[in-house]
């Protein structure tokens, strides 16, 4: 069983939804509290014991690769005004993990966008991480889906229930149960079904662990939707050939690629920060009462 040591991470999107904060910015480097989006999916793989973040970039993305590199300028200010504690959270985070760029040239979906990443992860098993997906867990999702891997030495996908009504807003597992906690062998994946042509509420989310047989199967797979290579129809084919596993994480997802999940996910995090957590829970109280927010 070979180790999970590498994470490709697609962060060529435009991120429409946040637009027109996303217009010279990338989304992944939208702050939560005091940090980008894309800093804590990285901390997750790094948490997670992963050696080399692939970043699948496009143009007006180098923000990202910078704010993982070394900064003289800046550590030699620091430095000069004495701003110890600064500087050392900055080496930290440019010393977190080893980052490779791959540029994905044409905007062809997830599919070929991770696709984009087979001759840097070769021939072995590795991670994709949504930096739209945010997930806090006491152990790290990633890490939670490389113990299942050990287990059953095939690809993992993460799933989380939704209300039916929702389904058609994921992409759909259908299974049936092993003898595992919280995990189901895959027979079906379905991208949106419409209402009404699935029983299942296992939505997969933004995290997975795949086997490299997956870049054949998106090297075959025909473009669908909007041109693009869908990784669903990789997936499928993957699970037909040697099987998948689902698997319900433990822990709290937020869609940061969504403004109100995005609002969440700001809320949470700073409720828990060492320093703005007390104030913030203050403000809160001061504008709301027990039952219901006051309005403005």
């Amino acid at each position: 069983m070979k180790k999970i040591r590498k994470a490709v991470i697609p962060v060529a999107g435009l991120g429409t939804r946040f637009l027109p904060a996303t217009k010279a910015i990338p989304k992944e480097m939208l702050t939560i509290v005091d940090r980008p989006t894309i800093q804590y999916i990285v901390e997750e793989v790094v948490n997670s014991g992963i050696e080399e973040v692939i970043l699948i970039t496009s143009a007006g993305k180098s923000a990202i690769e910078n704010h993982f590199d070394y900064n003289y300028e800046l550590d030699t200010m620091l430095k000069e005004k004495n701003k110890h504690a600064l500087r050392e959270e900055l080496e930290q985070t440019s010393s977190l993990i080893d980052v490779v760029s791959v540029r994905q040239k044409e905007p062809l979906g997830l599919g070929h966008a991770i696709w984009m990443a087979r001759k840097v992860v070769g021939d072995e098993p590795f991670l994709v991480l949504l930096g739209d997906d945010l997930v806090r867990s006491q152990t790290p999702c990633c890490q939670q889906m490389i113990d299942l891997y050990e287990k059953v030495n095939e690809s993992v996908v993460a799933i989380q229930r939704v209300p039916m009504e929702q389904t058609n807003q994921y992409g759909i597992v259908e299974g049936e149960k092993t003898n595992i906690d919280r995990t189901v062998k895959v027979k079906q994946m379905v991208e949106k079904p419409a209402p009404g042509t699935s029983q299942s509420d296992m939505a997969i989310i933004g995290r997975y662990l795949l086997m490299p047989e997956v870049f054949d199967a998106l090297g075959k797979t025909s473009p669908g939707h909007g041109g693009e290579i869908q990784l669903t129809d990789a997936l499928q084919a993957l699970a037909d050939q040697r099987g998948m596993y689902a698997y319900e994480f433990e822990g709290k997802r937020y869609d940061a690629g969504d403004k109100l999940g995005y609002l969440k996910a700001i809320i949470d995090i700073a409720l828990d920060h060492p320093t703005l957590g007390e104030p913030l829970r203050d403000h809160l109280a001061s504008i709301c009462d027990h039952k219901t927010c006051l309005k403005s």
